[in-house]
């Protein structure tokens, strides 16, 4: 693959904290490598600008792998960037060419308040997945994986929606700020599995009244959330969610 250097134009939101009113700072980088990933191009920047005696954007970033969720930058009007598929740690470079304008945002939720710069808080999500409780099911030791029959399809459906990595691109892109892939993915994972049986009603209606409490917005199935997220979760779990959520409210009275 051709490697080439190209100078871009960066217009990255600054925010001191959730109280502060931000706005848009534009940088010139310069020779920077095609083959660098878009985190890499962003510690260049800062590198310069703590040279230059300022203060370096705040991004989130853990295991730059596309594993971990937390590289949550909106990239030209999308989460994570132009790329299907795809985590912003895992975008190049190679994405762009010379003389390119790229605007650098936050999410945006209210769910999820700025703490600074690109950092959003995104603690909504582990109260709603610490609503959803613990298995009780006793698993013990590692067993023979023919001694707990699963059907194939159904273990498929699970590790699907098990990949979910919580990062927050559906609620930052959906229009109404909903998180029904995010919740209807932890549901499912545990739901079509046996060892998630005996919770299931009330984890299904612990996890969605704590997702309106956090202040979510509802599902109007414009399937934005789908499109960007960056492990493909399918909007066919939010259908499962419904069920799950209309079938526990009706039986658990």
């Amino acid at each position: 693959m051709e490697h080439y250097s190209m100078n871009l134009t960066l217009k990255v939101w600054r925010q001191k904290n959730k109280d502060s009113k931000g706005d848009f700072e534009t940088y010139k980088v310069e020779n920077i490598s095609s083959e660098m990933s878009f985190l890499e191009m962003m510690d260049v920047l800062n590198d310069r600008l703590i040279r230059e005696g300022k203060e370096p954007i705040a991004f989130d970033h853990d295991c730059r792998e596309g594993i971990c969720g937390t590289c949550s930058m909106y990239i030209n009007g999308r989460p994570h960037g132009p790329w299907h598929a795809n985590t912003t740690c895992q975008l190049h470079m190679r994405a762009y060419k010379d003389g390119d304008t790229i605007v650098v945002e936050p999410w945006r939720a209210k769910a999820f308040p700025v703490v600074k710069d690109l950092i959003v808080d995104r603690s909504a999500f582990d109260r709603i997945i610490q609503a959803g409780g613990y298995i009780s099911v006793n698993t013990g030791n590692a067993v023979d994986a023919n001694s707990l029959p699963i059907e194939k399809e159904k273990a498929d459906e699970s590790f699907a929606a098990a990949a979910c990595i919580g990062c927050g691109a559906c609620v930052a892109a959906c229009k109404n700020s909903s998180a029904m892939l995010f919740v209807s993915a932890k549901v499912s994972h545990l739901a079509l599995l046996p060892q998630g049986a005996p919770e299931r009603k009330t984890r299904v209606l612990n996890m969605i009244a704590q997702m309106d409490k956090e202040g979510f917005g509802a599902c109007t199935n414009t399937q934005a959330c789908e499109s960007v997220c960056p492990k493909e979760i399918s909007m066919t779990n939010i259908a499962k969610l419904n069920s799950e959520y209309i079938i526990s409210g009706l039986t658990s009275r």
